[in-house]
């Protein structure tokens, strides 16, 4: 039996209906952990960050099905996320993995042909690409949790984030400002 994790529910169901009954599909529903909300969740003496599982009830379904299957194709989105989301479900799932085969796969469109060239050419995790998503990760909390609480401040909107699009926005409005 082989195991498939894709991000969303009704990718699975669509790749399952392609893959037949030597195939389980599941889904994580996007990232598995993420950056604890209520702390800046990075310790910047070492800049490790300290991701939390946001939905235990999707990783024990997930390590419940790994359980089942000798070989398991992560399937996430084959985006900078996507590897980042295929490396956190691989090293919740790794104490699993003795006597079985971990697979990394990448595919752009939910036909038959190319699921099952996916699956017939699987590579590995890109850990370069990981660390690019979680430095970007990092930059965003850093500046999002240490600045947003100025620009609430300023603003009187606590809707107001200083992180990913917002970061760049301000450089640019700093940068134009020093013309």
């Amino acid at each position: 039996m082989s195991l498939v994790i894709v991000e969303s529910a009704s990718k699975s169901k669509t790749i399952k209906k392609y893959l037949g009954d030597d195939f389980i599909v599941t889904f994580s529903a996007g990232h598995i952990c993420d950056l604890p909300k209520d702390e800046l969740g990075i310790n910047t003496n070492n800049w490790i960050a300290d991701y939390k599982v946001t939905n235990k009830k999707i990783v024990d379904n997930i390590r419940a099905q790994v359980k089942k299957c000798e070989n398991i194709y992560i399937a996430s989105d084959p985006d900078i996320e996507g590897e980042a989301i295929a490396f956190h479900i691989q090293n919740h799932i790794k104490d699993l993995l003795k006597n079985k085969k971990c697979y990394r796969i990448r595919f752009n469109e939910i036909t038959k042909k190319v699921i099952v060239n996916a699956i017939e050419n699987p590579s590995i995790i890109d850990v370069n690409i990981v660390e690019a998503q979680e430095t970007r990760r990092i930059a965003d909390r850093l500046l999002g949790y240490k600045l947003s609480p100025l620009l609430w401040s300023k603003f009187n909107n606590n809707y107001l984030s200083a992180g990913r699009v917002q970061f760049a926005a301000l450089i640019m409005c700093i940068n134009q400002r020093n013309k």
